[in-house]
């Protein structure tokens, strides 16, 4: 089985994520890791410069964000220009693909953030029945 679920877009692209070796599996750890999926949401509001993203992605080190944007503008799903100023000013934007990535991406951050307070009750019954940790 190639792609994502039979008869889903893209199951028949020659792509297989759940295989060791597909190149498909790097992108989606670039996008659904802790950094790359916060950096895509917070520039699917529009081009920032890096310490407008680093602030709005609360808590990233400098050297995080820089590797995360890396990995995703290699990727094709940011944009990276560089303005040719004194100081230097490189700003940060989505490319076509990855506002359809961020689009889906932001789409599951709605549901989580929707469903925190069913979270929070399980993580609360969990803690009775097994213990706090």
């Amino acid at each position: 089985m190639s792609g994502s679920i039979q008869g889903q877009p893209g199951a028949e692209c020659g792509f297989d994520v759940f295989a060791r070796a597909c190149p498909s599996r790097g992108t989606l750890e670039h996008v659904t890791g802790r950094w790359g999926g916060l950096a895509l949401g917070a520039l699917y509001e529009g081009s920032l410069r890096f310490n407008e993203l680093r602030r709005r992605v609360d808590g990233v080190s400098e050297k995080m964000l820089s590797q995360t944007l890396q990995a995703l503008e290699r990727d094709g799903l940011v944009h990276r220009e560089a303005q040719p100023v004194n100081p230097p000013r490189v700003d940060y934007q989505l490319t076509n693909l990855g506002r359809r990535v961020a689009e889906r991406l932001l789409a599951l951050i709605d549901c989580v953030e929707g469903a925190m307070d069913e979270v929070l009750a399980a993580r609360a019954r969990y803690d009775e029945t097994r213990g706090a940790r």
